[in-house]
């Protein structure tokens, strides 16, 4: 069941194709037309609406930009809908709307659901949405990581869950390695930073400073400093509120005050308000006779020993010594210490942290391998239910005698992991180097598909691998570029009754110059250009009836009236219609 449809994409100045509209549906779309009428640029479209590479030399010679816009139908609430809605994108009746834009200076833009997105979103998207493949995704097959993962991918669950253990325990792994490293690199830097800051705590263990005794060492000295004039005045403040005993006629402050609230207290009783003031009048007298004990009290207190003034100043000379080095002041000197002191325990617990880390590190190494293990007997099990499955597909491309099969092996590295009695080398996948191989028929050594393989068998191989993937790991769409490079003849029309069965499960749009393969299609397209030649919306249409039959003529014969090739043509497609 298809989960999601390519609807239909709109091509404006992209290559060739000046302005054009492709109309898709459900199941196998044939693209067709002549060699470079422009077919390649509706795989290039789709590359760029699913986020990738954009290129200012797509961009048609005196556009501005380049603009493509698809329509793809989607069930609410599939993986893909989540993550558009969690980016802003809005569904259009059931459907997303996406648009790239390419500038000629090679900008890029790109918008889902009415919403600028980063190119990124879109390519995000295109895992759960399509798979595209064209030659270079022939060319990727060959790459030794690129069959891993396609194995991987078959697996599943049995190879993803071991897998994700692993690849825990390798970062676990590669964090501890690097924490030693830079432990014992840095042995000598860290041994000098620990004198560094020992000498420091020492320094100030010495001195013993406490928070605050800066600032009361400085008020003590300023006090010191004026003692004698804090005296007199003192002094003359206590006399001009209590008066002087030396000069009993003398009149003081306390005596004046005294002197109002006796007068006031004859008539106090007359008026309420009167009452009222001579009480204040009495609170400051209270106050007076307060404030003058506390002077004659602060004048016999105060030390004027310059004995003392000076151990204050040497204690401050101290202080000033460890906030030259340390801090501010001496709150941000006891602050240095303390966190010296926590960083001198990490540099002194060094030893103690290399042997933790290399018990972890060799712990580690050691769940390492018995990880890649598992994971290894995991990847051999659907190593042989993968191969005999392609090796079943191409059997029904033509291909009845070739044998596909897996090499799975090690390579030995004394800096490696233990995996059954070895050491081998390992990485974030496991220890594992996957190479596809394939025996073309009977009696030829099974050779890696980069040697082994013709351009029409690779064609084929990546076919019957796609085919595979479709019955256990299924995209909605896929979009095939040449696939039948290279093939012709009968190995032409298996691979059309592939495609077509696989459309069963899935939408499939192919860019094809077969006839063979296009006879099975479902709708068929044309791509072709105007005199000017440039694709303009007319020159993208959908075939039928007779105009099928001159198309597939011309793709026969390249005469679209030759009888002969008229009736080759009508042939296919009545074998096709029955094949269904």
């Amino acid at each position: 069941m298809v989960v999601s449809v390519l609807e239909e994409m709109r091509i404006r100045s992209l290559g060739v194709i000046d302005d054009a509209v492709v109309e898709l549906s459900p199941g196998f779309t044939a693209v067709t037309g002549e060699t470079g009428a422009g077919k390649t640029m509706v795989v290039t479209s789709l590359g760029l609406l699913l986020g990738g590479r954009a290129d200012a030399a797509l961009v048609r010679i005196g556009a501005r930009n380049a603009v493509v816009e698809g329509r793809i139908a989607v069930p609410e609430g599939s993986p893909a809908v989540v993550r558009a809605e969690e980016a802003g994108a809005e569904l259009d009746e059931g459907a997303l709307l996406v648009s790239r834009t390419v500038s000629a200076e090679g900008r890029s833009r790109a918008h889902l659901g009415g919403r600028g997105v980063p190119v990124g979103l879109l390519a995000e998207l295109a895992d759960d949405l399509v798979a595209v493949h064209g030659q270079s995704d022939q060319q990727g097959l060959l790459k030794l990581s690129r069959q891993r993962q396609a194995l991987d991918r078959y697996a599943g669950y049995a190879v993803a869950v071991p897998l994700g253990t692993y690849a825990e325990a390798y970062k676990r792994l590669r964090a501890v390695t690097v924490e030693l490293e830079e432990i014992t690199t840095r042995a000598r830097e860290r041994a000098q930073e620990a004198d560094l800051l020992r000498f420091g705590l020492e320094e100030i263990a010495a001195v013993e400073p406490r928070a605050g005794e800066d600032t009361e060492l400085a008020e003590e000295a300023e006090r010191l400093g004026h003692a004698e004039a804090l005296a007199s005045a003192a002094a003359v403040a206590h006399a001009a509120l209590a008066g002087n005993p030396e000069d009993p006629e003398g009149v003081d402050a306390g005596t004046l005050v005294a002197g109002a609230q006796r007068a006031l207290e004859a008539v106090r009783a007359h008026d309420p308000a009167l009452a009222a003031l001579t009480d204040r009048i009495g609170e400051i007298g209270i106050l007076l006779r307060d404030v003058a004990g506390e002077l004659a009290g602060y004048a016999d207190d105060l030390d004027a020993d310059p004995l003392r003034l000076a151990a204050v100043e040497e204690r401050r000379a101290a202080l000033t010594a460890l906030t030259r080095k340390y801090g501010e002041d001496v709150a941000e000197v006891l602050a240095w210490a303390e966190s010296s002191a926590a960083r001198l325990t990490e540099l002194e617990g060094d030893d103690e942290r290399i042997g933790e880390l290399t018990a972890e590190r060799d712990a580690l190494r050691s769940e390492l391998g018995a990880l890649a293990q598992e994971l290894s007997e995991a990847r051999t099990e659907a190593a042989e239910r993968f191969a005999a499955a392609v090796t079943e597909e191409l059997a029904s491309l033509a291909m009845p005698h070739a044998r596909v099969s897996f090499d799975i092996r090690q390579t030995e590295d004394p800096d490696g992991v233990e995996v059954n009695g070895r050491t081998v080398a390992y990485g974030p996948s496991g220890v594992d180097e996957v190479e596809l191989l394939l025996a073309p028929h009977p009696g030829a050594p099974p050779r890696p598909i980069a040697k082994g393989a013709s351009g029409g068998e690779l064609s084929r191989v990546m076919l019957a691998v796609e085919v595979v993937f479709a019955g256990t790991d299924p995209v909605p769409t896929y979009l095939f570029d040449e696939v039948d490079a290279g093939v012709g003849g009968k190995a032409a029309v298996e691979i059309g009754r592939r495609l077509a069965r696989l459309a069963r499960k899935a939408q499939v749009v192919v860019v094809t110059h077969l006839p063979q393969v296009a006879a099975f299609a479902d709708r068929q397209l044309l791509v072709e250009k105007t005199n000017d030649g440039s694709v303009t919306r007319s020159g993208v249409k959908v075939l039928e009836g007779e105009d099928r039959v001159r198309e597939l003529s011309r793709m026969l014969a390249g005469q679209e009236d030759s009888e002969t090739a008229r009736a080759h043509a009508e042939e296919l497609l009545a074998a096709a219609r029955a094949d269904a």
